[in-house]
């Protein structure tokens, strides 16, 4: 299609973090322009510059998030009122019935921005200098809007696979797709720039969104969690299941309308334990990435453990001693070991409360005598911490830790405020293991604290959780609230959020 471009560009936070790729590079060209910009809610690109009506239109989005674009209209004025129906609908507005033949740049302005119309007309100075990215056209801009002003770096090619490589170069694939109506649009209405995790779980997908306050630290918008159970049947068929993408992508589909419609500047999504052993990985990614434009990076096990392990140092602080921290989840349990600040071991093993549950059906009530067979196997999984010196401290997260934490309280409502640092007995996971091995799941949902759609796996969880702190030697452990989606929050976008929670 003549003249159809695929197109990326992140605006402010995006560009700034983009901007150190591009030292080195010699610029192949620069350039300075006034436009006039008609913003509207859910228009395409509707401007005036050099005394041209400029309107473009968008025919496509990939599974990268880019989007093909077309110009459908460069007429200079007078534009003849017959070529004019275009502005209206790329504005998304109704047509109205036209006075005049022909229209000067005043005239249309006046009619588009007059009284009872819903049109922003924004004065915008441009000074662009152009690079070339993997063979595409890349603009380093920066811009004043009304007086404000921001930057925006942008990216573009005939060949939408160039444009999402030379993208990842630049750091910039965590960042969103943001073209100039809503970028202006942010910027001229102080929306705070906003970051978002999706954490995709063997068990369930985390969600987490936080923005950055006036001092630069990152306070919280919206987390939460949604149980999808991904790896459900993984470890018998070794494949995620038809019915388990369905429910992970379409969790993971609000997630990201969610993100979008609270103006995230971007959205980092990780996988771990149930992608990492899935046969199918590669599909299931694709297959999330064509219905979110977000592709869920596969991290392994040492990684997750490593970032958790930064999630709890920066919200609980860390002492000149020995700590552990586990993080336990659906599909496996990520340790490790350091002292304060320096990390000195750290590893995955595949002991995860779904699969244990599957495989000594756990998720229903149990023998007192045959629980012993489950907790000997977690306990050969564990072996590589037999011998192990015992940790003077050893901290937990993950949704088995954190749902314990949360029936200790007696909780009806979860508060992270309450969990985040609480103290966890050995004896209180042993009134709770008790507490679910004679419960069938139905009768677990009515535990106060308990997430009914936990109630399957909580009995693997809390023998796994003993597991450690037996293997480990101790009998305490503190709950951490904060767990990988903050390590990543942390490594990818500078900070660790605080828990205050601000209104959207």
């Amino acid at each position: 299609m003549t003249g159809a471009r695929w197109e990326w560009r992140t605006f402010g936070a995006g560009a700034e973090a983009g901007a150190p790729a591009f030292i080195g590079h010699t610029p192949t060209g620069e350039a300075d322009s006034d436009e006039r910009y008609l913003l509207s809610a859910g228009g395409s690109t509707v401007k005036i510059r050099a005394g041209l009506m400029d309107v473009k239109s968008m025919l496509a989005l990939d599974a990268n998030g880019l989007q093909q674009w077309r110009p459908v209209l460069k007429a200079p004025f007078p534009v003849p009122a017959s070529t004019l129906e275009v502005v209206w609908e790329a504005l998304d507005l109704p047509v109205p019935s036209l006075v005049r033949d022909t229209y000067s740049a005043e005239e249309l302005e006046a009619e588009l921005t007059g009284p009872g119309t819903r049109v922003r007309l924004v004065d915008v100075h441009k000074h662009r200098v152009r690079f070339e990215v993997g063979g595409c056209t890349s603009e380093l801009t920066d811009v004043v809007a009304d007086g404000r002003a921001t930057r925006t770096i942008a990216v573009e090619a005939e060949d939408p696979d160039a444009v999402a490589i030379a993208v990842r170069t630049l750091g910039l694939g965590d960042y969103r797709n943001t073209a100039y109506p809503p970028g202006l649009t942010a910027l001229l209405d102080d929306v705070p720039a906003r970051y978002a995790v999706i954490d995709a779980g063997t068990n369930s997908i985390k969600f987490h969104v936080a923005q950055r306050d006036r001092t630069g630290a990152l306070v919280m918008v919206v987390d939460r969690a949604e149980l999808t159970r991904l790896g459900e049947d993984l470890e018998r068929t070794g494949v995620v299941s038809d019915a388990a993408l369905d429910r992970t992508r379409s969790a993971i589909a609000g997630m990201v309308a969610e993100a979008d419609g609270l103006h995230a500047v971007a959205i980092a999504a990780v996988g771990t334990a149930g992608l990492r052993i899935a046969a199918n990985r590669e599909a299931v990614v694709d297959a999330v990435a064509r219905e979110t434009g977000v592709r869920i990076e596969v991290i392994p096990g040492e990684e997750e453990a490593r970032l958790a392990y930064l999630a709890v140092l920066a919200a609980l602080g860390m002492p000149d001693a020995s700590i552990a921290v586990f993080d336990t989840g659906g599909g496996s349990t990520q340790l490790t070991f350091g002292r304060g600040d320096e990390v000195t071991e750290r590893f995955s093993v595949d002991v995860g409360a779904v699969g244990y549950t599957e495989r000594f059906g756990l998720d229903d009530r149990v023998d007192e005598d045959a629980l012993a067979e489950p907790l000997a196997a977690i306990h050969a999984d564990l072996a590589r911490l037999d011998r192990r010196a015992p940790v003077d401290r050893l901290v937990g997260m993950g949704g088995a830790v954190t749902n314990i934490a949360a029936v200790s309280h007696g909780m009806t409502r979860y508060d992270p405020e309450v969990i985040q640092g609480s103290v966890l007995e050995r004896a209180e996971v042993a009134r709770q293991l008790e507490l679910y091995r004679a419960r069938s799941a139905d009768e677990r949902r009515s535990i106060p604290g308990l997430q009914p759609k936990r109630a399957e796996v909580i009995l693997a969880g809390a023998c796994i959780v003993a597991s450690v702190m037996d293997a480990l030697g101790v009998d305490r452990l503190t709950v951490s609230d904060r767990g990988l989606r903050h390590g990543v929050l942390a490594t990818r976008f500078g900070a660790q959020p605080t828990p205050t929670e601000v209104s959207t």
